[in-house]
C-alpha cells in the first residue's frame, strides 16, 4: 500500500468532502493500485495552495478503470474516505 499526496483543485474539494464526488480521473504517472491511500493539497486555477478542510482527511482507492474510453494513459479512480 502506497500513499499518494496528489494536488486538488479547490472547486472539487467540497463534492469530495461531502461524498458526493467519489472518483477522481488522474493521469497514472504513479502506478495508482486499488488498496492505496490519498492525501489532497486543495490548490486554486494556477496551482497554488489555498488550504481546505480536505487536507485533514484520508481517502482509499477503492477501484481503478483503465482503458474504456479514458485517455490513454489516464485512470479512474473511485475513492472513499477512510474513517479513523
Amino acid at each position: 500500500m502506497k500513499t499518494h499526496f496528489i494536488k486538488l483543485n479547490i472547486e472539487f474539494c467540497d463534492e469530495i468532502l461531502d461524498g458526493s464526488k467519489c472518483f477522481e480521473i488522474r493521469k497514472n504517472d504513479r502506478g495508482y493500485q486499488k488498496g492505496d491511500h490519498i492525501k489532497f493539497n486543495s490548490v486554486d486555477q494556477y496551482g497554488l495552495w489555498v488550504g481546505h478542510d480536505i487536507e485533514d482527511r484520508e481517502y482509499k482507492i477503492t477501484y481503478v478503470l483503465n482503458d474504456w474510453g479514458l485517455k490513454e494513459g489516464y485512470v479512474a479512480l473511485g475513492i472513499k474516505e477512510l474513517m479513523e
